[in-house]
């Protein structure tokens, strides 16, 4: 699918990061979009943006407040596609939304692990079921579902536990590796590709704190503090000597520094995913990053998860520790 313009797109988590320059630069080739996040604000910034350039006559930017991780949420979310793009069919569904989490089994609470991983795996999964009878009617189809490294390589770091986030993105890149057989025996006008971005420069470190406490001021509460606390205490440190303003200190600067600091940027990520869609590449790995641990831990996957393992490919990569 070289040729976007007059297309129909699906973004989930379309408020903020990947999903925001995803959007913006399909609507620069013109193509529609039709866009869900729990963040009704955040949407209609990135709807602005969009709009700062002269778009084609009759082009639609849609935004629908969903949550990913309720299937009547999502259900919801395509019959308004349906109602407000006119339309009974749909070109691209890109499963873009995410948040981080639950990385402990046994420091972190159960509802914040399963939160992160409904939000992670389930959202692909209603979104893919939702949209696809509308896939189904299209000349051509493309779905893109965003795993990670992590779905490959469960690990941000020897002393950080990432099991909620990693099952899940291990679950989409499985879920989409098995689609390519189910597409091309049973709708092979439907392509599918699997993203699995390294570090990239988004907000989802602050917007998972939001979405997991419930709070959307940038002041942590009660509850923010007390989730980061359990992050701190799960990669072995006292934490009984920390205030509540020190730990609010290291949950800014922990998303300032994921967002400031990352390899590429959420742009040169959609860019990079855009690209492998029109090329129709079913694996998309974004930023070196990416091909670097991509290419190590095939090598020696027995020596994956070791300390000097990790140790070796952050001085390659440029990975910060404790990421």
């Amino acid at each position: 699918m070289k040729d976007l313009a007059g297309r129909i797109a699906v973004i989930t988590g379309g408020g903020t990061g990947m999903g925001r320059e995803l959007a913006r630069q399909l609507v620069a080739e013109g193509c529609n979009v039709a866009m869900c996040d729990v963040s009704a604000a955040a949407m209609a910034e990135t709807k602005r943006l969009c709009e700062t350039e002269r778009l084609p006559q009759g082009l639609r930017i849609t935004c629908h407040v969903a949550d990913v991780s309720d299937e009547e949420d999502i259900q919801r979310f395509a019959a308004e596609v349906a109602r407000d793009q006119d339309t009974d069919r749909i070109h691209l569904l890109f499963n873009n939304a995410g948040i981080g989490g639950g990385g402990s089994m046994i420091v972190h609470e159960r509802g914040e692990w399963e939160r992160t991983f409904n939000v992670c795996w389930y959202g692909v999964y209603y979104a893919t079921r939702a949209f696809l009878p509308m896939l189904l009617k299209a000349d051509k189809g493309h779905i893109v579902n965003t795993s990670s490294v992590n779905g490959f390589w469960a690990s941000v770091g020897p002393s950080i536990p990432h099991t909620a986030y990693s099952a899940a993105k291990f679950a989409v890149k499985g879920f989409s590796e098995a689609l390519q057989t189910d597409l091309r025996m049973n709708a092979p006008h439907i392509k599918c590709s699997v993203v699995m971005p390294g570090h990239i420069g988004t907000s989802i470190v602050s917007n998972s704190r939001k979405i997991q406490s419930g709070n959307a001021s940038d002041d942590m509460n009660a509850v923010e503090i007390d989730q980061m606390r359990a992050r701190v205490a799960s990669m072995g440190v006292d934490t009984s000597k920390l205030s509540n303003e020190d730990i609010a200190r290291l949950a800014h600067e922990r998303a300032r520094r994921f967002l400031e600091e990352a390899p590429t940027s959420a742009a040169e990520a959609a860019t990079i995913i855009l690209d492998g869609v029109k090329a129709d590449r079913w694996r998309i790995l974004v930023g070196k990053d990416a091909e670097i641990i991509d290419r190590r831990v095939r090598e020696a996957p027995e020596r994956a998860y070791d300390a000097d393992f990790f140790q070796s490919f952050a001085q390659e990569s440029g990975w910060k520790i404790g990421r």
